[in-house]
């Protein structure tokens, strides 16, 4: 099995980051093959930076050349989820999405703890959309960006803080809401004493499953086959 894991932003190393953290989570003979897109924010933080995200991960997607059973959208917020369900015959699987499906299944409310305050409203729409946000009690900002991450004395810091937080408004599971978090689920669960979910690892795993069961995108309605017209990419 082959797993495509698209980074949503041009940050080369925090891809490599997502690539360890996906294979960290693959089974046994899955392959993961971990992208950058070629253009766009080194960072996503914000709307402008989501837009911008989605049109080049759906450019990236669209020139996969090697054959591939799934793709994980690893961005936090949604960048071209519905897009990439259009575009390809695979399943596509968003990090935000999966971990959100994942907390419902281990607690009654959950809470999200990412990046910036500026990027929660963007969160919270993309739980909306993919139905899982009448669960989530609170979406919270850790104050670090996304580039900031990657000191991680100084990130576990700021995710527990942000971790209590989100508990103490009613979180009985915590979800790590950006990709760049990925790898520091079981310390921050240990220290708070309830489920922490990585995004990254939820999705490979869900990925593995809807291959292995023979399931892809439904084609009947919101998801059909994009229309036959011209569009023109960026070169």
């Amino acid at each position: 099995m082959r797993i495509v894991v698209t980074n949503c932003n041009t940050t080369q190393a925090m891809t490599k980051e997502i690539e360890a953290g996906a294979r960290a989570a693959a089974s046994p003979g899955t392959e993961i093959l971990a992208r950058t897109p070629r253009w766009g924010p080194e960072s996503a933080e914000g709307w402008l930076d989501s837009f911008l995200s989605a049109a080049a991960v759906l450019d990236l997607l669209r020139g996969m050349e090697e054959p591939f059973d799934a793709v994980v959208l690893a961005g936090f917020g949604e960048h071209g989820r519905e897009g990439a369900r259009e575009l390809l015959d695979v399943p596509v699987v968003d990090i935000t999405e999966a971990a959100a499906h994942l907390a419902c299944l281990l607690g009654r409310r959950y809470g999200v703890v990412t990046t910036l305050d500026r990027t929660c409203g963007l969160i919270e729409d993309s739980l909306h959309a993919a139905g899982v946000a009448q669960n989530c009690v609170t979406v919270t900002g850790a104050g670090l960006g996304v580039l900031e991450l990657t000191d991680e004395r100084r990130t576990e810091s700021a995710l527990l803080t942000a971790g209590r937080r989100a508990r103490d408004a009613g979180a009985e599971v915590l979800v790590l809401g950006c990709a760049g978090m990925t790898g520091l689920d079981r310390k921050i669960a240990t220290m708070l004493d309830i489920p922490v979910i990585d995004g990254v690892a939820a999705a490979v795993r869900l990925a593995e499953v809807l291959v292995a069961l023979g399931l892809k995108t439904s084609r009947a309605g919101s998801y059909a086959r994009p229309l036959d017209k011209r569009r023109t990419w960026p070169h």
